[in-house]
């Protein structure tokens, strides 16, 4: 007699909280993805089907736009998109046809911005040769004995790289890797710690050789050069501020920031050797500019360059060490061959991205002036009677509202052809409004809850500082942020009222 033995039935697996806590997030966003995407065909059909005045249009057209974005549509995408609807229903399909060809061309085709690949490829070939990590290294052996000490040398760091690498990304990471762990190791508050490690990347926007900078000035159309140097005083400025913040909070409450290492003076000395390449960047291409010597281009091909030259220089000498201590067995040619593909096709592919968002916001100002919605806006500020110091103040909370929805380059693209009226109305100095916006724009990389910079810082310390047995949280990075927040604030406030701080150097310089 045989028996057949059956496998008791297992209970369901109960999930854990965090299980269920991410089932709930995915669903969430599945329903956030259906409602938009029902408010974009929605949009679409009320401007293909419904006649409206050109003025509705341009107000459906901002929001179809944003409704792409929160899509997860890429946003050279959504702006293109909404903006050739917006012209088919304003001018029709024909005049489309000749304004895509024209835009398209004349986008590209600018002597101008052929700055930024330059720019953006200094940054990649920085990174990928490790240039920048020798910025930190020499910042903290001289600096580290300072109240907050260790936040002061990741702030001035970052300050360092800023004028070398036009990326806050970028220089967030790689400070980030380095002084994370180093100020939690020696007893620093992670608020502390992330907080000064996410402003010093802010640095990267408003220090030049800056994308942003250079995007605006095409979009403003203002002299590349001029509008650099605008950006130098400001950063350096900011730099400051930030120093000062760090220098009170650590004075305030010493256990948030004990006091590091001594170094020797030998060790100090030995440490510049690492900034050297980055002065020499920084004399070819702000120097250049100010002299006169070269143009905003020309500085940006010739900063290129030696950072190539000096980037291969590390590279082969590193492989060289490490082939000799057989650490790797990996030829020299092959690192130096890997070196310039993986730098060419990192910066290829920014470039790309970038250039799609030009053609994006140049189609989206062609429909804003057909719509007549930046005049309306322009002559809504005038009918308010605001003055130009009432106008700017109101523009820092409109801005930080913007930063809760939008990219930090989608909501300047979106909001400069908007605005020019009115600040051409009002008399700004659209040299200096290009450093005033970029500040706020970089506030809003980091102001909660939702600016990106500071899920990268939180990610680079999550990472960095593995078993430590610590268990970082956003808000420990929303906390470290809060007081250099309000320092941006009050320094904008102050650029207003003192607005030579950025137009000083510009009208200083040959730069044409």
């Amino acid at each position: 007699m045989s028996t057949t033995l059956r496998e008791a039935p297992q209970p369901p697996r109960i999930k854990s909280p965090l299980e269920i806590k991410e089932a709930l997030t995915a669903q969430r966003f599945t329903i956030g993805l259906i409602i938009t995407a029902i408010i974009t065909v929605l949009l679409t059909l009320y401007l293909l089907v419904f006649p409206s005045s050109k003025l509705i249009v341009g107000f459906v057209i901002i929001l179809l736009m944003m409704a792409l974005m929160l899509f997860k549509i890429p946003i050279g995408v959504a702006m293109s998109a909404a903006a050739i609807l917006g012209l088919f229903v304003l001018v029709g399909p024909r005049a489309v046809e000749g304004t895509l060809k024209e835009v398209v061309f004349h986008s590209f085709a600018s002597w101008s911005l052929s700055v930024i690949p330059m720019f953006v490829l200094m940054g990649v070939a920085l990174g990928k040769s490790g240039l920048m990590s020798g910025a930190y290294d020499a910042a903290r052996k001289w600096l580290s004995r300072l109240p907050g000490g260790l936040a002061i040398a990741t702030n001035f760091a970052g300050a360092g790289m800023a004028a070398t690498s036009g990326s806050t990304i970028g220089i967030t990471y790689a400070v980030g890797r380095v002084s994370i762990p180093e100020m939690i190791r020696s007893g620093y508050r992670p608020s502390l710690a992330m907080g000064a490690t996410g402003m010093a990347g802010t640095l990267g926007q408003v220090i030049p050789p800056s994308v942003l900078l250079v995007i605006y000035a095409g979009v403003a159309e203002t002299p590349v050069g001029p509008q650099l140097l605008a950006g130098i005083l400001p950063g350096l400025a900011l730099a400051v501020l930030f120093t000062i913040v760090i220098i009170l909070w650590a004075s305030i409450s010493p256990s948030s920031a004990p006091r590091g290492l001594s170094y020797s003076w030998k060790q100090r000395f030995a440490s510049l050797i690492h900034v050297v390449p980055m002065l020499i960047i920084v004399v070819v291409v702000l120097g250049g500019i100010y002299f006169g010597i070269f143009t905003a281009t020309e500085a940006g091909a010739y900063g290129a360059l030696v950072t190539l030259i000096l980037g291969l220089t590390v590279v082969i000498a590193r492989s060289r060490k490490t082939l000799k201590t057989g650490a790797t067995t990996i030829p020299t040619r092959k690192v130096v061959g890997t070196y310039f593909s993986s730098t060419m096709m990192e910066t290829v592919s920014a470039v790309a991205a970038v250039m799609l968002l030009l053609v994006g916001v140049n189609l989206l100002t062609r429909v804003m002036a057909l719509s007549g919605l930046a005049k309306w806006v322009a002559d809504g500020v005038i009918a308010l009677g605001l003055t130009q110091l009432g106008f700017l103040l109101l523009l820092i909370p409109v801005y930080l509202v913007l930063g809760f929805f939008l990219d930090t380059l989608a909501m300047m693209l979106l909001t400069i052809p908007v605005f020019m009226g009115p600040l051409v109305a009002l008399d700004v100095d659209l040299i200096w409004f290009g450093v005033f916006l970029i500040v706020l724009a970089e506030i809003d990389l980091v102001a909660p809850p939702l600016g990106v910079l500071n899920f990268v810082v939180l990610a680079i310390a999550q990472s960095s500082t593995k078993g430590m047995g610590l268990k970082l949280k956003i808000t420990d990075v929303f906390k470290g942020v809060m007081p250099f927040i309000a320092a941006c604030i009050v320094f904008l406030v102050v650029l207003i009222a003192w607005p030579d701080l950025a137009l000083w150097l510009p009208g200083m310089s040959a730069a044409k």
